[in-house]
Formats: structure tokens, C-alpha cells, sequence
């Protein structure tokens, strides 16, 4: 029986929406839902792992991931850029691994033009008053 590849989910909203809370939620429940790791070009604070936490890059290495199209989806923020690299991503999925994604709308954009066939998911909170 030929291996099923597994599923892009995209995990979007605005700050502050609850997406950590739902993707720990998500990945405590299915043991197959692998996260996925983003590159960045910040430099790593303390106790963070290159490969678990990030993917640390010089802005030459990732100026060059953006033009060899290796990021699904790729943003500047506070003089650094973050992305996640098209390659961890696809080898999980071909290994049957589902991926999550828990990024920023604008960068949920930029997946769904390269990846459309993922699942897109937007939280939004919604403030009820009586």
C-alpha cells in the first residue's frame, strides 16, 4: 500500500487570537501533526535550538532563500526576516507527517498562492456583550 502524503494546515489570525493555543491543542491530540519550524534571521535567544526553535540564517542566506523561491511564505518584521522554507515543509508532508502552520494572515496568503491545496483555518475572536 502506497504511504498517503499528509496535509499543509495553515493556522492564521490576528495577534493575541489564541493560534498558539489552538495548534498546542491540535498537536497534544494527533500525533502525526509535526510544526513547523520557521527560519529567521534574529539572532537565537537563550535556550533556543537551531532546527527546533528556528532555522537561524544570515540575511545573505535568507535574501537568497527568497530568490531561489524556497519559502512558502516569507516577511520582514523589526529588521529581521521570518519565513518558512518550502523544503521541511514538503519532505514532511511526503512522509505522511501532517504540517501545521501558525503564522500571520499575510503570510497565510503567500502559502495558499503556493500551496493551495492545504487547509486553511482563520481564529478570530469574537466579544460578546449583553
Amino acid at each position: 500500500m502506497e504511504n498517503e502524503k499528509g496535509l499543509l494546515l495553515v493556522l492564521s489570525g490576528p495577534s493575541g487570537v489564541g493560534k498558539g493555543t489552538v495548534c498546542s491543542a491540535l498537536r497534544n491530540r494527533e500525533s502525526n501533526i509535526v510544526y513547523s519550524v520557521s527560519a529567521t534571521t534574529r539572532a537565537p535567544r537563550a535556550g533556543e535550538v537551531d532546527g527546533v526553535n528556528y532555522f537561524f540564517k544570515s540575511r545573505e542566506k535568507f535574501q537568497q532563500m527568497i530568490a531561489q523561491d524556497q519559502l512558502l511564505e516569507w516577511a520582514e518584521y523589526v529588521n529581521n526576516y521570518y519565513g518558512t522554507p518550502r523544503e521541511y515543509v514538503e519532505s514532511q508532508i511526503e512522509q505522511g507527517n501532517d504540517v501545521i502552520l501558525e503564522i500571520e494572515v499575510q503570510g497565510a496568503m503567500q502559502v495558499k498562492e503556493k500551496f493551495p491545496h492545504g487547509v486553511f483555518i482563520f481564529l478570530s475572536l469574537q466579544v460578546w456583550k449583553s
